[in-house]
C-alpha cells in the first residue's frame, strides 16, 4: 500500500502551489540536480588536490591513493543496499540523510590535519554519497511516469557532465589560491542548498509492499563481492596482473558474487529481485551503463598522459582541448531525450555506442604531431555519442523496473558504471603496460641503447605514462630516449583505445538486438 503523500504520477502546477510546492516535478529535478552536482564535482575536484595534500599530510603515493580508494570502496559496497533502503524507508529520507552526512563529513575532512582522519572521513563521506545517488533516480522515477523520464534524465546527465568537467578547473584554482581544505569546504554551500530544497520540495514515496524485512545477508555478500572486485581491479591498474594481490581479490569477488546470486534466488526478501533481469531492455540498460563507465573512466586514463606528456600541454590546456566533449554532452542531452521519446531508447543507444566506437578508433590514430583541430574533432565526436548513451541507458534501467524497486534499479545503474569504470582503467592500464614491457627493450636496442636490467621496471613505468625512459645519466641522448618512449607509448595507447572500441562495438550489437518491451507498471 502506498503512503498518502505518494500518489502516482507528477503533481500538477496548481496542486504544487496549493501544497507548498512539495512534489513539483521540475523543482524536484532542480533539487536532485544540486545533489548530483555536489557528488560529481567532488569526484574530480579531489584528484587535482591530491599532490598538495600528499605534501601537507606528509605521506607517500600509496598513502595519498587511499584518499580516493577509501571513498570509492565505500560507494561501491553500498550503492545497491542504499537503493533498497530508499525503496523501504523512502527516497526523500535517504537523500536528506545522505546530503547532510556528505556535507558534514566534507567540512570535517577540510579541517583534518592527518592522513588517518582524512581517509577515515572519506569512508564516511562515501557512505553518505552512496545513500544520495540511488535516491536521485528513485525520486525522479516517482515524480515522472516512465514515458516522461527522458527530459529529467537529460537534465541530470547534463548537470553531471558539467560538474565533472568543472572539477579539475575549480580544484586547480582553489589549490593554487587557497588551501586544499577548500576543495572539501565547497560542498558546504552546495549541501545547504540541497538540504533546503530537499526539505521544501521533495515528496517522499515508498511502497509498503517493498518488503518489511531487509536482506542483511544479501547486503553483506554484495558489498564484499563489489569491494573485492573494485579493489582487485584497482591493484591491476596500479601495479599490473603480476601483483600477488590481484588475482586472489578478483577470484574472491567472483566467488562472493556467485554466492550472492545463489542466496538471492532462494531469499524470501531478496535485496535484488532477479526477476528484474528477465527484462531484456533492463539488462541491456545495465550493460550500457557498464560500457559507459568503461569508456568514460578508462579512455581518459591514457589520454590525459597523451595530452600532457606527449603533446606537452598544461593541465589547463588539456581541459580546453577536451572541452568540446563536455559541451556536447551538455547540449546534446535534451535533443537525445527528444529522439529517445520518439523512437524508444534502443536505437539511439545503439547509434551512440557506434559513434563512440568510431571516436575510439579515431583517437587511437593520434600521434605526437596531432594538432588542435584533429584532437578536438575526435573529442567532439565522442561527445556526440555519449549523450544518447547516458540518457538512453538510464532510461532503459529506470523505466523497465517497477516503481517500488526504483531505488534498487538506481543502485544497480550506479554500480554498473562504478564497476565498468574500474574495469576500464584496469584493462587500459594493463594493455599499455604489457605492450610497453614487450616492445621497449627491442626499440631501445634498435636505437643503439642498452636497457640495464636493474632499470627495466622504472623505464617501463615511465614510458607507460608517456615519459622518456629513465636509464641514468649519460646513457643516451635525451632526444633518442624521448623519441623511443613516445613511439612505444603511442603504440600501447593505440591498442588500449582499440580494445575500448571493441567493447563499445559489442555493446552496440547487444543493445541493437535486444527486444523492446513496454515499461513496467
Amino acid at each position: 500500500m502506498t503512503r498518502p503523500d505518494a500518489a502516482a504520477g507528477p503533481v500538477t502546477g496548481h496542486e504544487a502551489t496549493r501544497n507548498g510546492l512539495r512534489g513539483h516535478p521540475w523543482l524536484t529535478v532542480l533539487t536532485l540536480s544540486v545533489g548530483a552536482m555536489m557528488v560529481s564535482l567532488d569526484t574530480t575536484i579531489v584528484t587535482v588536490a591530491q599532490p598538495v595534500m600528499q605534501g601537507d599530510l606528509h605521506t607517500d603515493l600509496t598513502g595519498i591513493q587511499w584518499v580516493t580508494d577509501a571513498y570509492l570502496l565505500a560507494v561501491a559496497a553500498l550503492l545497491i543496499a542504499a537503493g533498497r533502503l530508499g525503496d523501504r524507508f523512502g527516497h526523500r529520507t535517504m537523500f536528506l540523510v545522505g546530503a547532510a552526512g556528505f556535507t558534514a563529513s566534507s567540512v570535517a575532512i577540510g579541517l583534518s590535519s592527518s592522513l588517518g582522519w582524512v581517509v577515515g572521513l572519506r569512508v564516511v563521506q562515501g557512505v553518505f554519497g552512496a545513500l544520495m545517488q540511488p535516491a536521485t533516480l528513485g525520486l525522479l522515477r516517482s515524480a515522472f511516469p516512465a514515458d516522461r523520464l527522458n527530459q529529467p534524465i537529460a537534465v541530470r546527465s547534463a548537470v553531471i557532465a558539467a560538474s565533472t568537467a568543472a572539477g579539475p578547473v575549480v580544484g586547480g584554482l582553489l589549490v593554487e589560491h587557497a588551501q586544499w581544505g577548500w576543495v572539501f569546504f565547497l560542498n558546504a554551500p552546495l549541501g545547504a542548498v540541497a538540504l533546503l530544497l530537499g526539505v521544501t520540495v521533495l515528496r517522499d514515496t515508498r511502497d509498503e509492499g517493498a518488503g518489511s524485512r531487509l536482506d542483511l545477508v544479501g547486503m553483506l555478500l554484495v558489498a564484499a563481492a563489489l569491494d573485492a572486485l573494485v579493489w582487485g581491479l584497482s591493484v591491476v591498474a596500479d601495479t599490473g596482473w603480476t601483483d600477488p594481490r590481484a588475482l586472489p581479490c578478483l577470484a574472491a569477488g567472483v566467488v562472493l558474487g556467485a554466492a550472492f546470486i545463489g542466496w538471492e534466488r532462494h531469499s524470501a526478501h531478496p535485496l535484488v529481485p532477479l526477476r528484474l533481469f528477465r527484462s531484456a531492455p533492463f539488462t541491456s540498460g545495465v550493460l550500457t551503463m557498464a560500457v559507459m563507465g568503461f569508456v568514460m573512466v578508462g579512455a581518459p586514463f591514457v589520454l590525459i598522459f597523451y595530452l600532457q606528456n606527449v603533446l606537452g600541454l598544461s593541465p589547463a590546456d588539456s581541459g580546453i582541448r577536451v572541452l568540446g566533449l563536455t559541451l556536447l554532452m551538455i547540449v546534446g542531452a535534451p535533443p537525445a531525450a527528444i529522439w529517445i521519446g520518439r523512437t524508444g531508447p534502443r536505437i539511439p543507444v545503439a547509434a551512440g555506442l557506434t559513434v563512440i566506437t568510431a571516436s575510439m578508433w579515431a583517437l587511437s590514430a593520434l600521434d605526437a604531431q596531432s594538432g588542435t583541430l584533429r584532437t578536438t574533432s575526435c573529442f567532439l565526436l565522442l561527445g556526440v555519442g555519449f549523450s544518447p548513451v547516458m540518457v538512453g541507458g538510464t532510461k532503459l534501467v529506470m523505466s523497465n523496473a517497477p516503481k517500488e524497486l526504483s531505488g534498487v534499479a538506481g543502485g544497480i545503474q550506479q554500480t554498473a558504471m562504478q564497476v565498468g569504470g574500474s574495469l576500464g582503467i584496469a584493462v587500459v592500464s594493463a594493455v599499455v603496460t604489457t605492450y610497453t614491457a614487450d616492445r621497449l627493450p627491442g626499440r631501445l636496442a634498435d636505437a643503439g641503447v642498452t636497457l640495464p636490467p636493474e632499470r627495466t621496471g622504472r623505464a617501463v613505468r615511465s614510458v607507460a605514462v608517456g615519459l622518456p625512459p629513465d636509464l641514468g645519466a649519460g646513457t643516451a641522448a635525451h632526444g633518442v630516449l624521448e623519441r623511443v618512449g613516445q613511439s612505444v607509448f603511442l603504440g600501447g595507447m593505440q591498442y588500449a583505445l582499440l580494445a575500448t572500441a571493441a567493447v563499445t562495438a559489442v555493446g552496440a550489437v547487444v543493445v541493437a538486438r535486444a527486444r523492446q518491451e513496454r515499461p513496467a507498471a
